[in-house]
């Protein structure tokens, strides 16, 4: 299994854990928002990025009237919310990619400097780090009984990548970002609805750490995580089954 699915999947069981319910919901709605205002305007069949904001509000259960809600709201009063980056080193040099969606870049640059340096990590220059990253779009599917061989194949023409099951028994699709539009279309003709869509920044390379430096890493990426203007927080770090154990331990 992939670093990123597995972190994805140790990441639900802790969210599910924790019921952190409002605070996936508010992230929701603030991407809701700003895909009105960027990707063009209020009605999804002619915008991409509300329509796959929807989708993903759909898969996280957030109630269709707080959908509607939050898409007439920045439809009728705008949004000053900005899309900013930040990059920086946690214990062990790990790399950390932080996205964000603010109204106030003070603010959040304040607190995002302030979990580095509270917990032994170091913000970098913009930049510095995207190196290590790729861009990829990553699509998880229910298994509906499909045969995977034969979707797989049907998948290739839309760019497909990478196709694997995880811990949840789903299939993760992984594609170029330039292929994320063709593979929405795929899925869409071939009536898949995806539980999740999204481009993610996937590292080239996985950095391997003992458990404990890169439980102190994870920390790092957990309290950015818990920032209200922090949409998704990216690392580097291997998540080996011995870092994986010591996750589950410190629950």
């Amino acid at each position: 299994m992939s670093g990123h699915s597995k972190w994805s999947t140790i990441k639900h069981k802790k969210g599910a854990k924790d019921a952190k319910r409002a605070k996936i919901f508010t992230r929701l709605i603030k991407e809701l928002t700003v895909a009105v205002k960027e990707g063009g305007g209020p009605d999804p069949e002619f915008n991409p990025r509300l329509r796959l904001a929807i989708s993903n509000a759909k898969g996280a259960n957030m109630p269709k009237d707080n959908i509607e809600r939050a898409i007439k709201k920045a439809d009728s009063e705008g949004s000053n919310l900005q899309e900013y980056t930040f990059e920086g080193t946690g214990q062990g040099g790990a790399a950390i990619f932080v996205e964000c969606l603010s109204d106030n870049n003070q603010r959040t640059v304040s607190d995002v400097r302030h979990v580095f340096s509270k917990y032994g990590g170091e913000l970098g220059k913009n930049g510095s780090l995207s190196y290590i990253f790729e861009r990829k779009g990553i699509f998880v599917i229910p298994d509906t009984g499909f045969d995977p061989e034969e979707l797989e194949l049907e998948l290739i023409d839309a760019g497909l990548e990478e196709m694997e099951k995880n811990e949840e028994e789903k299939y993760v699709l992984t594609v170029d970002m330039k292929d994320f539009g063709n593979m929405q279309k795929k899925l869409e003709e071939l009536k898949i609805e995806a539980e999740n869509a999204e481009l993610q920044r996937i590292p080239k390379m996985y950095k391997r750490l003992d458990p404990e430096t890169a439980l102190k890493a994870l920390n790092i990426v957990e309290k950015l995580e818990e920032l209200d203007d922090v949409q998704n927080v990216y690392h580097d770090i291997e998540l080996t089954d011995e870092v994986a154990e010591a996750i589950e331990e410190q629950e």
